[in-house]
């Protein structure tokens, strides 16, 4: 896990935004300091030395724990990549 930067506030339409130093990549798993999964990143916007990043949070998350600590620290970790197979080529038939 890397980390993600700082919560800043929930917006009007339910997604934390947070505000980072790297430029993460969409769909990554967003964990707060307790290693409790929050939710996933969906947008990164702003500038590109410090971007903001938009997280959809899980129903499981605390939104009230999360807005009593804002300024908390979250980290984020790769997104699973699915393994893309070769297709198979047709048998000629004869």
């Amino acid at each position: 896990m890397k980390i993600l930067g700082n919560s800043l506030h929930i917006s009007n339409s339910g997604k934390l935004i947070a505000k980072s130093d790297k430029t993460p990549t969409p769909g990554g798993l967003v964990f707060d300091s307790n290693k409790n999964k929050i939710g996933k990143v969906s947008y990164v916007f702003g500038p590109t030395k410090k971007p903001y990043i938009s997280i959809s949070l899980f129903r499981s998350a605390n939104i009230d724990r999360i807005q009593k600590n804002y300024g908390e620290k979250l980290f984020v970790s790769k997104p699973n990549q699915k393994s893309r197979k070769r297709r198979r080529r047709p048998r000629n038939k004869k």
